[in-house]
């Protein structure tokens, strides 16, 4: 059996900020947390404010040489600003393009200046999946595959983890109304997910709030759109479970270790997003994880599997929706960025992408 200890990680803890962002990819692992709030919903954290301190922000003060350093970063990043995207080609009414952040925070459900009108007038409403708007048939879906979300029947995860990683692993999910037995069996990446997220959003969650990619994909069945999903739920399971367990043990751990950290990581995140800066969102995440080590754990084939390879699949499989026109299309911010990103996937498409905010 191979245990990982937290004392052998913690001075790598940083490093899960790097699969903290990667989790927060995933809509499945915010729809897998708001079909456990049936159970959890009593024992919620109470209060839906979120705390943490703009990392960025301090850095004006304490490092303004460092923080000039990661801007030139950013500003090298294509496609590393703005949030709403106009696609247009091939004769057909434009299409518009969000980047979303799959958090319940009202802030970002408000959307960016033009989103909405935007969505009001399109015809068809593009998510990375439409399975997220039916909890009970995402979860039927996603329990015909136990072999992607839980161990093997003699295993759980606390045949993985040292006793003080155990105590750690309970009061993290206790704070967010899980309790340890409930997803004692899950595999470490899943139960990731539900301590990457503050206990916030499970108040929120708790209280009937979707986040915004389902609240959109709500709306639009509400308002009688065509609604269209990139991927399955199954095909986000696949994905991560493509990666080995040693990988998702150890983001597992370092995630539990960063403690309030991630409460910063996050609240700086979301005001990174508010602004449309999602090119200094990976370089900010590089820069705290370099406080501590240089050892990415792994994060450079995540990056592959559930950023980059995602992305063009999501391009292929929108193409021809896109093509119609009058399509709004809504998918994680950071799949939009870099040279591998959905804006340059779909330029490579041959359509015109420009930026509006």
């Amino acid at each position: 059996m191979t245990t990982f200890t937290l004392r052998d990680f913690a001075a790598r803890a940083a490093d899960g900020l790097m699969w903290l962002i990667a989790l927060l990819h995933l809509a499945l692992a915010a729809s897998l947390v708001a079909a456990l709030l049936s159970i959890s919903d009593a024992n919620a954290a109470e209060g839906s404010d979120c705390g943490g301190a703009n990392i960025l922000a301090s850095l004006e003060h304490s490092a303004p040489d460092r923080l000039a350093a990661l801007r030139r970063e950013a500003d090298t990043v294509p496609n590393g600003k703005g949030l709403l995207w106009k696609i247009e080609g091939q004769g057909a009414a434009p299409s518009f393009l969000l980047g979303t952040m799959h958090v319940t925070d009202p802030r970002v459900l408000a959307m960016p200046a033009g989103a909405a009108d935007a969505f009001a007038a399109a015809r068809t409403v593009i998510v990375e999946s439409d399975e997220i708007i039916d909890e009970q048939k995402a979860s039927a879906a996603i329990m015909m595959r136990p072999d992607l979300t839980m161990l093997s029947a003699d295993k759980t995860i606390g045949d993985y983890l040292e006793p003080a990683d155990r105590a750690l692993l309970e009061t993290g999910l206790k704070a967010r109304g899980i309790p340890l037995p409930l997803v004692a069996r899950m595999k470490p990446w899943m139960i990731a997910s539900f301590v990457a997220l503050p206990a916030c959003e499970f108040s929120r969650k708790a209280a009937g709030a979707s986040f915004l990619d389902k609240k959109l994909a709500e709306d639009a069945v509400r308002d009688g759109k065509s609604l269209k999903g990139l991927e399955t739920l199954v095909e986000q399971l696949a994905a991560m479970d493509s990666l080995p367990v040693e990988l998702h043990l150890k983001a597992l751990i370092q995630t539990l270790a960063l403690g309030k950290t991630i409460d910063d990581v996050l609240a700086t995140t979301t005001d990174l997003y508010l602004a449309g800066d999602t090119g200094m969102i990976m370089p900010m995440m590089k820069f705290v994880s370099s406080e501590v080590s240089s050892d990415d754990v792994g994060y450079a084939d995540f990056e592959q599997r559930i950023i980059i390879d995602r992305n063009r699949t999501m391009a292929e499989r929108a193409s021809p929706i896109l093509k119609d026109g009058g399509a709004f299309m809504a998918v994680g911010a950071l799949h939009l960025p870099g040279n591998e990103g959905l804006v340059e996937l779909l330029r490579r498409q041959g359509f015109t992408v420009t930026p509006l905010n």
